[in-house]
This record gives C-alpha cells, structure tokens and sequence, in this order.
C-alpha cells in the first residue's frame, strides 16, 4: 500500500504545479500594463476583461463604454482581451493625434477575418495598407456629390415603394402596430439593392426576396456568428485561427453571384445606370491590367469585396438609425412635431417633391439623425493597431507594435462632460451653436481621420429620406409593445427583437 499511496502524492504534486505552471502561463501577460505604470482593471484568467461580451451578457461597446467611466481623468487605461493587451484611449487630443496627426503610426484597423475570407480582407473596411490606401484613392471618387446626385435618382423609385407599401398596412383612424426596424431593413435593402447592385429588390412588397434573406443572415446573432464576429472586430489572431468570416458561406456566395452575373451583363449590354457597378466597371476599365506592388488588381474578389460590404454596411446601419430615431421620436411628440413641421413646410415649397437638395437644407432632421448616432452609434468602438512603437508625447509611456488601441465611442458620447444630461435625446445638442462650442474629436460616429467612413454621406442621405417619408404622413407613439433593447450579442449596435410602434396615418 505504500507503493500505491506514495504514488498518489506525487501525481498530486505533479498535477497541482502543473496546474500552477499554466496558471502562471495564462496570468503571464495580465501584467503587461502595471508593469508601465499604466492603470488597468484585474483581468480574469484567459478572458481578461473580456468576459461579458465573451459570453454575451454585454454588448462590447457598452462593455468599453464601463471601463471608459471608471478611468474617468485618465487619459488612457489599460485592457486585456483574452490575453492581448489593448490601451483604451480617452482624451480627445490624444484621439487626434492617434487618429488624425500621427495616422501612419496607426494606419491598419485590428480587426481581420480568417485567411479564407477573400471578400472579408479585400474590402475597403477591414483591408491592410499599403492595399488599404490604394483602394481608398481609387475608391473615393465613387461617393463625390456628383456622383451621390446620380444614386439618389435611383432611391426615389424606392422612397415611392415604401408610400405604397405604407398605405397597404391600414393605419388610417387610429393607426396599427408596426415593427419599425424589419421595415427599415426592408426599405435600405432595397436601397442599397438598387444603388450597389442595380436590381429592383423590392422586398417592401416581397417578403421572400433573396437580397432579403441573405443580408439578414449576416446579421443574424446565433452562438457562433456572436463569436465570430466578436473575434474578427477584437480577437482577430482566433479569426485567423479558426478561419472566420465576415461574410459567412452561403451569403458571401450570393452576393459574389449576383455581383459577378450584374457586372457581366451590364458589360455586355453596355446599358448603364448611375450607380455602385457602373462606377466600379469605370475602375475596372480605368486600371485594366494594372497591379502595383501591392498586388491589387481592380478585379474579381476586389471589386466584389467593395459591393459586398457597401450592401452589408449601407443596409444594417442606416437601418438601425432609422429605427431608433422612429423610437425616440415617438417618446418624444413634440420633438416629432417639429421635425414634421419643418419637413411638410420645405415639401410644400418645393412642390411636393424630395430631392437632394431638399433634404440637405433640413437642418432639424439633421439634428435628429446627429442626436439619434450619439446615443446609438453604429460602430461603438474604434480600433486601429500600432504599425510602430509609439510615444505617446508628453509620457514616456511607449504603445509597442502590434498593440490594439480602443477609442470608446459610447463612453465619449454618453460624458456629462460633453453632453450633459446623455441619456436624453435631445437635437438641440447638435444646433450650429453647441457644435462649435464643443469638444473635438468626442463625437464620432462615422470614425475620424483618413481612415474615417467612407459611405458616410450615402448613409446620411437614405436614412433621412425614409425618416422624410415616414414622418411627414404617419404620427408614431408608442404602445403596450415598444421596447427597444441594444442586443448584447452584437458587437455592432443592434436592435433586439424588433421595435414595435403605432403608426397613424395623417389625414
């Protein structure tokens, strides 16, 4: 027996500084920013600080928005995802700097999709430099005001589906209840179907439609697209890893098929019309056999990358803020009164009629889409990797290469600092006089910098046509049924379960 018994001691010995050896592996880096004189919260093995999102009790954004609070007078501070080190930037002139001044320093966004991602990494999003700003200057002409002008003739086709649509949900008398955000989805879906694709989607009057379909997947929240996504914006050496994609299996096919057969036919049949694939068979034609040292090729998964992220992208966000400027407009009827007034008044002077130059001169409904970005910005977080060791000036603290920093958007945004009163929408905020007054660089909803949203003024522009169509006929409260929860799933800003309103139509 005492063979036997002795044996069981060493294996219990064995095991217990095993165990203790690789919980001193995982512990290893939760030192890395003490060690800098940097403040940091105490991680938790293998999950750092990143144990919410991890298992979907929070979303990542409202998860940095909490450590922006408790750093509050520090100018950074640091965190563990996993077990990568990230500095989590909060002074705006150090945003700047980051973003704008020393932008070579931190060129590259983190996020990355897994190796077999080909339209993930090729577009403009998610793509590395040097790729990055070679795109992005041949890329850029696409979204001049001209060429917007020319798009926007497209989306009043689609602003009239949406009044047919609205009139077959009898909302006259006392209105009826109706889900604002699959309807939104529906509206820029066919916007961005019409614009990037040059199809008529129509899935307001086609529930069944492919475009549909397969741009909800993307952005369907299941256990492993929360975990895949989540990876490939934070954790993207796990993305790699494991191959994740941004555009998962039977979607990315789709929209590469419907791309390629568009931009072949419309090649053939020489027919043009003003939108997204007219102007990247100009880039094609332009650059035709053409590759710079770089590698890139305006060809194939390149271009199709740029259509694929221009529908994933346009429809979601513009999608979300929509919905929840419907939602807090309906708490809020004088403010809804307002807008309505000023919209009904310019629609009247212009002889009913919508146009681009209409919509830029509302300066209340820009208010209202400002106000309604600063409470629910779409990319709550902004993430760029140190392409070189990096000073921060007036610190000796160095940023190494290949550390992430995170600017929390939520947490500048929702600063009594900046904002007093955050939690309450309130476009007043945004009047020509409080924006001058205000900080720079804490308001950002469309990033900053070189590297800031390139489809910005798209995105701006359909989303105020559908809250101009929607709110100069239809009075929207609330009832029994609206809620508006951001899903803790997501890492972008998403709306779970819908946003339920009644609608009534104006006589």
């Amino acid at each position: 027996m005492e063979p036997i018994a002795s044996l069981s001691v060493e294996l219990i010995i064995i095991a217990v500084t095993l165990i203790s050896i690789l919980y001193l592996f995982i512990m290893r880096p939760y030192d890395y920013w003490t060690k800098r004189g940097v403040m940091q919260i105490k991680p938790v093995p293998f999950f750092g600080n990143f144990i919410k999102p991890f298992f979907m009790k929070q979303a990542s954004g409202y998860w940095l928005k909490e450590f922006y609070e408790k750093s509050d007078g520090l100018p950074y501070m640091g965190v563990y995802v996993l077990n990568q080190p990230g500095l989590m930037i909060r002074d705006p002139i150090l945003i700047k700097q980051i973003l704008l001044k020393d932008f070579n320093n931190f060129a590259d966004k983190f996020m990355e999709a897994g190796r077999g991602d080909h339209l993930g990494n090729a577009n403009l999003f998610i793509v590395k430099n040097p790729q990055w700003k070679i795109l992005r200057t041949k890329i850029s002409p696409v979204f001049t005001s001209g060429k917007l002008r020319n798009m926007f003739e497209l989306m009043t086709k689609v602003g009239e589906n949406l009044d047919t649509y609205m009139e077959s949900l009898s909302l006259h008398g006392s209105g009826n209840k109706v889900e604002m955000k699959e309807l939104c989805a529906k509206f820029t879906t066919d916007l961005i179907g019409t614009t990037a694709y040059g199809l008529e989607v129509n899935s307001l009057n086609n529930p069944n439609a492919e475009f549909r379909k397969f741009g909800k997947k993307i952005f369907t929240y299941d256990l492993f697209r929360t975990m895949e996504l989540n990876f490939i914006f934070i954790v993207p050496q796990l993305a790699k890893l494991f191959n994740l994609k941004f555009f998962r299996g039977d979607s990315g096919a789709f929209l590469k098929q419907v791309f390629t057969e568009t931009l072949n036919e419309r090649e053939k049949s020489g027919a043009k019309r003003k939108d997204l694939i007219d102007l990247l068979i100009e880039l094609k034609n332009k650059y035709a056999g053409e590759e710079d040292s770089s590698g890139i090729k305006f060809e194939g998964d390149i271009l199709c990358g740029q259509a694929a992220i221009f529908f994933t992208g346009g429809y979601e966000t513009s999608s979300t803020t929509m919905s929840y400027a419907f939602y807090e407009l309906a708490k809020q009827p004088e403010i809804q009164e307002k807008l309505r007034f000023e919209i009904k008044n310019a629609l009247e002077q212009n002889n009913g009629k919508i146009t681009q130059d209409l919509i830029n001169g509302l300066q209340y409904l820009d208010m209202v889409v400002s106000e309604t970005l600063r409470m629910y910005p779409i990319l709550p977080i902004l993430d760029r990797k140190t392409m070189n060791d990096y000073k921060i000036p007036g610190t000796n603290l160095i940023i190494e290469k290949g550390i992430p920093v995170f600017i929390p958007l939520l947490g500048l945004h929702y600063d009594q600092k900046y904002f007093p009163k955050p939690q309450l929408f309130d476009p007043d905020r945004f009047s020509e006089e409080n924006r001058n007054s205000r900080t720079n660089y804490v308001y950002m909803p469309f990033g900053e910098g070189p590297r800031n949203c390139i489809g910005m003024r798209l995105g701006l522009l359909q989303t105020k046509l559908g809250l101009i169509h929607i709110i100069s006929q239809y009075e929207l409260t609330t009832c029994d049924e609206t809620k508006a929860e951001i899903d803790p799933r997501a890492y972008l800003t998403t709306v779970k379960g819908g946003i339920v309103l009644n609608l009534r139509k104006i006589d």
